[in-house]
């Protein structure tokens, strides 16, 4: 019976439902939320040494005994029986109460990672988002700068054939189209490349024409030293840190139970012929209490308990490079949205002009004043410079997306959440309480630059010391 094939779904237009379809099918987030759920087990499988543990038995068996002090010497016995034992742990030196904490921060760890990777991920999204969006505005761009050029082109080919034009205007025309269309294939090709990243991301191709991501400048922090209080506080990778740090605290503790004593009480009871090999005996039943206390162990022991101290030591040194690694990042996103807000201004300024002096080096060239190369360079420059606006552009969102994900905003901001809730983890009432990295204080990046009014001031002083140009005579 044939298969029948499946519709495709619409590519995703938005962000949102592009990050949406990437969080639910991406192997490494679903990887690390199953990672959690194995975690909840792992402390169910732990939580089990508190119940009874019960054992059945039966034994069926033949035994052959020789003693030369008896007559016969040589006897045979068959034996058969069933027997029920449980045993309760009583004491274990606090091992399996630490062994369950241990579990309980391992699974807090496990959830935060998958926090994290849950942001990465929306990040990631958004960065090819962004990026297929810029690179269809790049092609749109070279595009058209292959068209003017194609244009002045066929002008030139025009008037050297009218024998009106010189040949070497014509050569120096095709040389400027041919760099259009070799810019145009470069766009292109880039425009694939980042196709290819998102449909590996996303599992789908984006649509030919992507909306603009809206409101991502809405819930970013208003100053640097806000930006950098919110990364620390809220950021997973940190928080997963300092959970993995307790349960290597907590394993140290378990690991010191060695020193101390192991209670357990038992009782077994059976029935059978020959019962435990002994003659004639049908039943049994007995009961116990036990203590097992290891008083030399080859100073194994102790060997695991510097051991954990330092193992505790290199957890608290990864919490700290966490925490260092997130302030560099939301200090040069924070950066990088305040930047390019100016450098968006100046470059739409650039633009402006550059497109009055393009269209007035066409005019002017139509009328002979101005030569080929000069409208050509001007049609290069406009080109550069609508291409440098797009970049920064998008650049701003991308900076504004990497903003909210260094202060774990993202998803939220999209209306999305992590595959499973917090309160599924039982990490609601978390708190990092004494265990805030010690080595990554609060501090923004500050470079001193001189003050734009300083460098006019300058370029006034250097305008009024240039020499005069001479006035013409009357």
């Amino acid at each position: 019976m044939p298969v029948l094939a499946q519709t495709p779904a619409a590519a995703p237009d938005t962000l949102t439902e592009a990050t949406r379809r990437a969080i639910e099918g991406n192997p490494e987030v679903t990887a690390r939320l199953n990672a959690v759920r194995g975690s909840i087990e792992a402390i169910d499988v732990a939580r089990g040494g508190r119940l009874p543990k019960v054992d059945a038995e039966a034994t069926v068996g033949r035994t052959e005994d020789r003693i030369s002090t008896r007559s016969p010497q040589s006897a045979s016995l068959d034996r058969n029986g069933m027997a029920l034992t449980i045993t309760q742990l009583l004491w274990d030196g606090q091992a399996l109460t630490n062994e369950i904490g241990r579990l309980d921060f391992e699974r807090q760890a496990r959830w935060f990672e998958l926090l994290d990777t849950t942001e990465q991920t929306a990040l990631e999204v958004a960065r090819a988002y962004i990026d297929v969006m810029r690179m269809r505005r790049l092609v749109d761009l070279a595009e058209d700068s292959y068209v003017q050029h194609r244009v002045v082109h066929q002008q030139i080919q025009s008037r050297v054939r009218a024998g009106v034009g010189r040949g070497v205007d014509l050569e120096q025309a095709a040389a400027r189209l041919a760099l259009a269309e070799s810019n145009l294939t470069t766009e292109t090709a880039n425009l694939h490349d980042v196709v290819a990243r998102y449909l590996r991301l996303v599992g789908e191709a984006p649509a030919q024409r992507p909306g603009r991501p809206a409101g991502l400048s809405a819930a970013l922090p208003a100053s640097a030293q806000q930006a950098m209080t919110m990364a620390l506080r809220n950021n997973p990778a940190i928080s997963a840190t300092i959970a993995t740090m307790r349960s290597a605290r907590a394993q140290g503790k378990e690991r010191e139970s060695a020193f101390l004593p192991r209670v357990e009480a038992k009782v077994r009871a059976g029935t059978g012929r020959n019962f435990d090999g002994v003659p004639d005996q049908k039943n049994d039943v007995n009961a116990a209490v036990t203590l097992n206390w290891n008083l030399f162990n080859g100073f194994s022991d102790q060997a695991r308990v510097r051991q954990q101290a330092h193992l505790i030591s290199q957890a608290a040194d990864l919490r700290d490079k966490a925490c260092r690694d997130a302030r560099q990042t939301a200090a040069i996103a924070f950066n990088d949205v305040a930047k390019l807000a100016d450098l968006i201004a100046a470059l739409d300024r650039n633009v402006l002009a550059i497109e009055k002096a393009r269209d007035a080096y066409r005019q002017q060239f139509e009328i002979g004043q101005r030569s080929l190369l000069d409208l050509l360079n001007a049609e290069n420059e406009l080109y550069t410079a609508r291409r440098a606006y797009a970049n920064a552009d998008f650049d701003k969102l991308l900076a504004q997306a990497r903003m909210l994900a260094a202060t774990n905003e993202l998803t939220a901001r999209l209306g999305l959440r992590a595959p499973m809730l917090a309160g599924d983890a039982g990490i609601d009432n978390w708190n990092a309480a004494d265990d805030l990295p010690t080595r990554c204080p609060v501090v923004m990046a500050e470079v001193l630059t001189t003050p734009r009014t300083e460098l006019d001031a300058r370029a006034q002083r250097l305008i009024q010391s240039a020499p005069q140009p001479a006035q013409p005579r009357q």
